[in-house]
């Protein structure tokens, strides 16, 4: 193998395959990256057994072949090395070493043999369809605040991805939640997409393709299996197993007939419930919303740090209530609102409140109270 590639373009494409690797690994060759140089590009791999994240980036191919390094180490070098930079990777049969060349620079990594690189077997992924990368983008990165940390409920570790029918609307519907706080977000259902089967995307899987596709302006292929889904975007692909675990029905949770409506500022309230909550108590981080006509009243109490209040002007004409929330929570559903208003919708305040933003229907939040 001996290519040689602009700096940068192979440092973007390691930059997001080499983030799939774990720092400590039982099996050397899960910390390497795999390399194919063949017909002007150079295609990176790497993998962490459940996800797999390819890219390819164009490269003056003078011998194909392929082979493994370490990608934290080949990362860091070419990180390294100054912009504009042309960098000759070499496999020398010799030593049996990858060397790098670039300008004044001159280094060998080990290597071990790219067929012990474990791949994700290819299966038939009997459904596919196509969406904007904004599209996808915003069901997995609006939900992914809601996906749960605790291992032993691990079918909650994800994003449940299905396609749903509410009348005549047809819609591809993300949903995450830990069980205290809900996050359902809707797009238009893609062709092809119906046939789809109700996935579990994983929390890594969810993470990675929200940092992939952070620049993608195309449309993402997706394929999915009963076990897998594949997302191909530009030169990149980033392929996950499923969580196999059947989602809990979600929609019995989401309140219908909340008679409370209460509207606010989405940034003076964030920036308020941030403000009062600098002396909650690290465990609950629990604030109070005291609620009467036209005003908000926000609390906390803490015996050993100490106590803070404010008000706010807001749009309410029910009845007065006492409600508590976890404010962690309450900060990240206002992260996710883009509207200038967010208006909640509550029952009394033992019962779950139900949040949406005002400048999107597609998008909805729910969240359980606290004792306060």
């Amino acid at each position: 193998m001996k290519v040689t590639i602009e700096r940068s373009a192979l440092a973007k494409a390691l930059g997001h395959v080499q983030s799939v690797v774990e720092r400590r690994n039982t099996i050397p060759i899960l910390s390497n990256v795999l390399m194919q140089a063949e017909g002007g590009a150079l295609t990176l791999t790497a993998t962490d057994l459940d996800i797999e994240i390819s890219e390819s980036a164009p490269a003056d191919v003078a011998a194909k072949g392929a082979t493994t390094t370490s990608a934290v180490m080949l990362h860091e070098i070419v990180r390294k090395l100054p912009e504009g930079a042309q960098i000759k990777l070499q496999l020398q049969q010799d030593d049996g070493r990858l060397h790098i060349a670039s300008g004044r620079y001159q280094g060998a990594l080990g290597v071990l043999p790219d067929a012990d690189f474990p791949t994700l077997t290819a299966e038939d992924m009997g459904v596919r369809f196509s969406m904007p990368a904004a599209d996808l983008l915003r069901l997995f990165g609006k939900a992914r605040f809601a996906m749960s940390q605790e291992e032993t409920r691990y079918y909650l570790n994800g994003v449940y991805l299905h396609p749903f029918t509410e009348g005549k609307r047809k819609m591809l519907r993300a949903a995450a939640t830990d069980g205290h706080r809900l996050a359902r977000l809707d797009a238009a259902l893609p062709d092809g997409a119906d046939a789809a089967p109700g996935v579990i995307v994983p929390r890594k899987a969810v993470q990675e393709l929200g940092r992939l596709l952070a620049d993608a302006e195309e449309n993402v292929e997706i394929s999915v299996s009963p076990s897998k889904i594949r997302f191909v975007f530009g030169a990149g692909r980033l392929t996950s197993k499923l969580i196999d675990g059947t989602f809990p029905d979600y929609e019995r949770v989401i309140p219908k007939t909340n008679k409370r409506s209460l509207k606010v500022d989405t940034k003076d309230f964030a920036a308020a419930v941030d403000r009062v909550s600098t002396v909650s108590a690290d465990r609950t981080r629990s604030i109070k919303l005291a609620l009467e006509a036209d005003r908000l009243r926000l609390t906390v109490n803490n015996p050993e740090a100490g106590s803070a209040t404010e008000e706010l002007s807001v749009d309410y004409d029910g009845d007065p209530v006492e409600i508590g929330f976890n404010s962690r929570y309450l900060l990240d559903v206002s992260n996710e609102i883009e509207g200038d208003t967010t208006t909640f919708r509550l029952a009394d305040p033992s019962s779950p409140t139900v949040i949406s933003d005002d400048e999107d229907e597609r998008a909805l939040y729910v969240l359980m109270p606290l004792r306060v």
